[in-house]
């Protein structure tokens, strides 16, 4: 789960900086629609918040604001889809985990019973298991929550591009509005 979702997340990043000059371009020199088609062929949320922008452009500025807010929307929804089974697998592989500690240490009390006999050879089977179910558990939660702390972070950037490329394309669209 955690490798397809960065996997996933670093498909969706662009260069935004550089996007958004191509599409501040492209409004200049060819309009809203040329601009709209490049986010069209553009993947990622920042390109479709701003082709929803630039859809309702005519509309006028307060409209893009609106159609970029719902996309953003959307966006992070997206963005953030799966990260509570990452969330999940991080609490629940220690408690699988120390749950078998607890199996191993009764298997342990249980050969001490039938020995009737306390030594290292009868209780070793049992805490050997406790100690590896534990620490596959805790091996477990802190691979994922590695892949949880890459995702959320690249989900941030994400995040911060979108708002930094609404605001350019807003201001772009009030630059335009002002030169009429």
């Amino acid at each position: 789960i955690g490798i397809a979702k960065l996997i996933l997340l670093y498909r969706a990043g662009v260069n935004s900086r550089k996007f958004m000059g191509a599409v501040r371009q492209d409004i200049k020199q060819g309009g809203i629609q040329a601009a709209m088609e490049r986010c069209e062929k553009t993947r990622g949320p920042v390109a479709s918040i701003m082709h929803a922008g630039l859809s309702r452009a005519k509309d006028g500025v307060e409209s893009a604001e609106k159609a970029i807010t719902n996309a953003g929307s959307i966006e992070m929804a997206f963005l953030e889809r799966g990260m509570i089974w990452l969330g999940f697998i991080i609490v629940v592989a220690p408690m699988l985990g120390f749950t078998g500690t607890v199996w191993g240490m009764v298997a342990a009390f249980d050969a001490i019973k039938e020995a009737n006999d306390i030594s290292p050879a009868v209780v070793a089977g049992g805490i050997s298991q406790a100690l590896l179910t534990t620490l596959f558990g805790l091996i477990v939660a802190m691979t994922v929550q590695l892949f949880h702390n890459l995702a959320t972070s690249k989900i941030d950037k994400l995040i911060i591009d979108m708002e930094e490329a609404s605001a350019d394309l807003v201001d772009t669209l009030l630059d335009m509005r002002s030169s009429k």
